[in-house]
């Protein structure tokens, strides 16, 4: 969908039209699903699916705030990363007994402040299975990673948008948009180096003979 009819269909969701609120959903609702499923390796699918209506509940609330300063996509992939990290939480403090952890206001706060279609490729079944754990892998070595390198990462991988999209979004020029992925991107491979090597070789001990 092009810039032009974007804001078409924004405004005709403002005006109450139901029609452009399905196109809304039917547009973004897939690739926001996938991009929730794949930031968090804890994450299954009815989290991911759980996660995701909230994330559509919160548009429909304040889709007024949204202020065109980035593509709709993007401010929906702030919301999910928001709501996501907010679930996340909220789960590791309920399995601590620790009940739930105060909702963060940042998620109440998209417009301004804070990917998923992952590179497609046709293949085997078995193929696509073994790319799907990758990714969740990368998803666990991002939020290991944390912070600007968490997110530049994220929306460009993840979200993929472009060096010029990434400079928009984050207030910062294309040169430092290059350097930062450069820098983050040898920080991350240092991670998932350790990422799969735990992998493997959880993979290794699992085929040992038990002693018996």
């Amino acid at each position: 969908m092009d810039l032009e009819a974007e804001r078409e269909m924004i405004q005709r969701c403002l005006a109450g039209e139901s029609a452009a609120w399905d196109e809304l959903f039917a547009e973004h609702y897939g690739p926001v699903g996938r991009y929730i499923f794949q930031i968090s390796s804890t994450f299954t699918r009815e989290d991911a699916d759980e996660i995701c209506q909230e994330v559509f509940l919160s548009v429909v609330n304040k889709l007024g705030s949204f202020g065109g300063k980035s593509r709709l996509q993007t401010w929906l992939f702030r919301i999910a990363a928001n709501k996501a990290r907010d679930y996340h939480a909220k789960t590791m403090a309920a399995k601590r007994g620790g009940g739930e952890v105060p909702l963060s206001l940042q998620a109440e706060d998209e417009e301004g402040n804070r990917l998923i279609d992952p590179p497609s490729s046709e293949g085997t079944p078995d193929e696509g299975m073994i790319q799907e754990e990758d990714w969740r892998l990368v998803g666990e070595g991002l939020a290991q990673l944390g912070g600007p390198c968490q997110e530049i990462l994220e929306l460009r991988y993840f979200g993929d948008l472009s060096y010029h999209e990434l400079s928009v979004e984050l207030e910062i020029n294309e040169k430092t948009v290059s350097s930062r992925i450069s820098k983050c991107r040898g920080k991350l491979a240092s991670v998932m180096r350790n990422l799969f090597s735990q992998r493997n070789l959880g993979a290794f001990s699992s085929q040992l003979p038990s002693k018996g």
